[in-house]
């Protein structure tokens, strides 16, 4: 009887481990980019965060509208306490009714301008959109928009999939912008698709295949790419100018927010306050070439300088996020009728 006992309670302790040990876990779905290099922000962090608390980070990745796409889909049964992507997706998120707001006392030091007033999401790290080439093959970066349309692009020129990637949805943006309105730019696009390659649901796929030369020019944002350059020596970023001569860019922010039933919200909401930390994004510069969200932190350190001689020249503008979000549909179905695709 004894022994029975014993068993008994060794077994309630063995499975009351198992339950500890299963709280011990927050899951992030993330848009690709704080991943990328070695060593890279987001495992540095997840490192020091799972160090400190004992909490294990399970971390999935895919573009931007697929990581949102799976939330969607697990609505019913949560399996994500985190989510990481660019905009319009959060906003898209939001509004679909995917997120739980969650103020974090670390926001507090990030302007009011740059998060959701509703607490549904802050900014992780900022970023812009950019395009990268081949170094060692094209030499200098193609000067123009006017310059991407010669033939001798034609299959060595691939941008990430509107809609899907938020890298792709920036370019929709970008070329809409740059030919100063919506009919000259998809009329672009529709010219831009005799030497696209195909479509692609991650931009981060795209930097080894122009680093080896089996692409010339290829979408990104700087934060990734940058990040990428010491495994992909021969790629460089570039801004092509519009038939005025002007060089622009925009803001494309890593954004982040709690998912709306986490399974272990708590723990997310851990992990949330631990990467928008004045220790966290301190580092985001000088391990991932991303730009801190708070203003108390002001980098001074190379990677950062680096940065900003790259995008001399260049103009940011602003989109409205809430109407790019509540009209991607309709400009993504006029991509696919410009394209074909």
């Amino acid at each position: 009887m004894k022994s029975k006992t014993l068993l008994g309670a060794a077994m309630l302790a063995l499975l009351a481990a198992q339950a500890f040990a299963a709280d011990q876990v927050v899951t992030i779905y993330s848009a690709d980019g704080l991943h990328d290099g070695h060593p890279n922000w987001f495992q540095a962090e997840f490192d020091a965060f799972t160090k400190k608390t004992g909490i294990k980070v399970q971390y999935v990745e895919g573009g931007s509208g697929v990581v949102v796409q799976r939330i969607a889909q697990e609505k019913a049964n949560p399996q994500a306490d985190v989510l990481v992507t660019l905009p319009p997706f959060m906003q898209k998120a939001a509004g679909a009714g995917l997120l739980e707001a969650f103020k974090s006392p670390e926001a507090a030091n990030i302007p009011a301008a740059d998060k959701d007033p509703q607490g549904m999401f802050n900014p992780l790290v900022n970023n812009y959109m950019n395009f990268i080439y081949n170094t060692e093959i094209l030499k200098t970066a193609p000067k123009t928009y006017a310059d991407l349309l010669d033939p001798k692009f034609k299959n060595k020129l691939q941008y990430s999939t509107p809609g899907q990637a938020g890298d792709g949805t920036a370019v929709m943006l970008q070329i809409v912008h740059a030919m100063g309105g919506a009919d000259a730019g998809f009329a672009y696009l529709a010219k831009l698709q005799k030497n696209n390659v195909g479509p692609s649901s991650s931009t981060g796929k795209l930097t080894a295949m122009v680093n080896k030369g089996e692409l010339y020019v290829a979408n990104g944002d700087l934060q990734m790419n940058m990040a990428q350059t010491a495994q992909n020596p021969n790629i460089k970023p570039f801004w092509p100018a519009n038939a005025k001569g002007q060089k622009s860019t925009f803001a494309l922010p890593y954004y982040i927010a709690l998912v709306k039933g986490a399974p272990h919200g708590k723990n997310g909401e851990k992990l949330i306050d631990f990467l928008l930390s004045k220790e966290a994004q301190a580092k985001v510069s000088t391990i991932a070439y991303g730009l801190p969200v708070r203003s108390d932190v002001k980098p001074t350190d190379a990677h950062y300088k680096t940065m900003h001689k790259l995008m001399d020249g260049v103009t940011v503008w602003h989109p409205n996020w809430n109407e790019v979000a509540k009209n991607l549909d309709a400009n993504v179905a006029r991509w696919q009728q410009a394209t074909g695709n």
